[in-house]
């Protein structure tokens, strides 16, 4: 088996295993996250009904200076308060195939900051 096939194979294991680790799956709202290599994107979304809630990303942002880190907290404090608004307290963080570093955790700071508990 080749690298690129046990690396892909790896990332495919952790998404699965940080959204099985979702405790009450239909009681709380999930934060989704994606992150690509310029921009981060983060929705928070109702598995009961499938719906989008709020969403926000660093595309919308209007003052993105800095490091990345520095935008992907922005992006976490402004998706809390867009939540915060909606009345969403309690969520759950659904870093999907990324590890809990970097931007992600910058991200998860912001989030926490603004209003969101998880």
């Amino acid at each position: 088996m080749s690298i690129e096939r046990r690396m892909a194979l790896r990332t495919i294991k952790r998404a699965f295993r940080v959204r099985n680790n979702q405790k009450s799956r239909g009681e709380k709202p999930r934060v989704s996250v994606f992150r690509s290599l310029n921009h981060i994107y983060v929705q928070i979304i109702d598995d009961t009904t499938k719906s989008t809630l709020a969403s926000f990303s660093s595309l919308l942002l209007k003052d993105a200076q800095g490091n990345k880190k520095d935008v992907a907290k922005k992006v976490g404090l402004e998706l809390g308060k867009l939540a915060t608004e909606k009345a969403i307290k309690d969520v759950f963080f659904d870093r999907g195939r990324y590890l809990y570093h970097g931007r992600i955790r910058e991200l998860a700071e912001g989030l926490r900051e603004g209003g969101l508990n998880f």
